[in-house]
C-alpha cells in the first residue's frame, strides 16, 4: 500500500493501552501521524485542541462510549464532517448498526488484520474528500457539497435562507501584502463564519467555501438576519488586526495600481446577500445563485460591511 503523507493525522481513542500501541504502530508505519486518547471524554478534548483528519473510536470506553462520542462530534457544526471509524469487540450486528446510526462512517471488528485497517482508513479518507470536495485551505465543503445541500433542501420543501458572503477589496489586499497574508484572511474568515454559525445559527446550518473569498451559509429563515448582523460586527472587529500598524492607524491602504498610481483603498469589508425561500418559489440552486449575485453586486456599492435582503432592503 502506498505510504500516506505524514500531514494526515489520525486520533485513536481506546481504553486499552496495548491496542492503542498496536494501532499506532500500524498507522505510523503507513506514514500517518497518530495521536491517542484513553477514553471518550479525552477523545473529544483532543479533537477540539488538535483536530485530526480521521478518528478511530472503540465502541466501549469509560466516561463516554464510542457512539456517544460520535453523536457529540456529529452535532457540532465545526466537526460534523470529521470521518469516524468505529471499532467493535464482537461481530454482533447491533453494535455495527448502533455505530452507524451514531454517525460513524465505517466500522471494523476486533481482532483485525493490519492490511484491512489501513484499507478502511484509506477508503474513508478518500470517500470523505470526494463527498466534501473540501477546500484545501479552509477544509470547508466545496462546490459539489454546496450544490447537493441546496438541492436537498429544495427537494425537502422546507423553508430556508442562503447567505452569500464575499470580501470587498480582497484582491488589492492580496496584491499588497502577498498570498500568505491573503490566505490568512481567508482562514480567519472561515473560522469566523463557523463561530458565528455555531452561536447564532442552528444544528442544521451548513457552511461552505465557494472559492477564493466567497463563502456560503445556509440557515433557517428566522436565524438568517441575526446571523448576518453578527457576521458584519464580527468581521469589522477582526479587520484592523489584519493590517500593519501604519495602514491600520491611517485607516486605509496606500496601494499601487496596475498603472503605477498610488490609490487609497478603504480597509476590507464584507458583503452578504441574503436569499430566502420565503414568499417565492425556488426550484433550482441556479435561481438562488442568480438572486444572490444580483444582491451582492448591489451590496458592494456601499463600500462598507453590509448585508442585503431581497427588495433591496439594507442593514449595516
Amino acid at each position: 500500500m502506498a505510504e500516506q503523507k505524514s500531514t494526515t493525522t489520525v486520533l485513536v481513542a481506546d481504553d486499552d493501552p496495548d491496542l492503542r500501541d498496536i494501532l499506532r504502530s500500524i498507522l505510523e508505519s503507513a506514514g500517518f501521524t497518530v495521536r491517542d486518547a484513553a477514553d471518550g471524554q479525552l477523545a473529544i478534548e483532543e479533537v477540539r485542541t488538535h483536530p485530526p483528519d480521521l478518528v478511530i473510536l472503540d465502541y466501549m470506553m469509560p466516561r463516554m462510549t464510542g457512539p456517544e462520542v460520535c453523536e457529540h462530534l456529529k452535532r457540532d457544526l465545526l466537526l460534523r464532517h470529521l470521518p469516524i471509524i468505529m471499532l467493535t469487540g464482537k461481530s454482533e450486528l447491533q453494535d455495527k448498526v448502533n455505530g452507524i446510526n451514531a454517525g460513524a462512517d465505517d466500522y471494523l471488528v476486533k481482532p483485525f488484520e493490519p492490511q484491512e485497517l489501513l484499507a478502511r482508513v484509506q477508503m474513508v479518507l478518500r470517500r470523505t474528500a470526494r463527498d466534501l470536495e473540501a477546500n484545501p485551505l479552509t477544509k470547508l465543503p466545496g462546490n459539489i457539497s454546496i450544490q447537493r445541500e441546496l438541492e436537498r433542501r429544495l427537494a425537502s420543501g422546507s423553508a430556508f435562507a442562503t447567505c452569500y458572503i464575499d470580501l470587498d477589496r480582497f484582491k488589492a489586499f492580496n496584491d499588497h501584502y502577498g498570498f500568505k497574508r491573503g490566505d490568512d484572511v481567508i482562514v480567519y474568515t472561515a473560522k469566523l463564519l463557523l463561530e458565528i454559525s455555531k452561536t447564532h445559527g442552528g444544528p442544521s446550518d451548513f457552511v461552505g467555501h465557494i472559492g477564493g473569498d466567497d463563502f456560503i451559509v445556509i440557515t433557517t429563515i428566522e436565524r438568517a438576519e441575526p446571523l448576518c448582523e453578527a457576521l458584519v460586527r464580527g468581521f469589522d472587529a477582526l479587520v484592523p488586526s489584519l493590517y500593519d500598524e501604519e495602514d491600520r492607524s491611517r485607516g486605509h491602504l496606500l496601494h499601487t495600481d496596475r498603472k503605477g498610481q498610488t490609490v487609497q483603498l478603504p480597509l476590507l469589508s464584507i458583503s452578504i446577500a441574503l436569499v430566502s425561500t420565503e414568499g417565492q418559489t425556488l426550484t433550482h440552486p441556479g435561481q438562488i445563485a442568480k438572486i444572490g449575485a444580483e444582491l451582492k453586486a448591489y451590496a458592494k456599492q456601499f463600500e462598507r460591511s453590509i448585508y442585503v435582503r431581497e427588495r433591496r432592503q439594507t442593514s449595516e
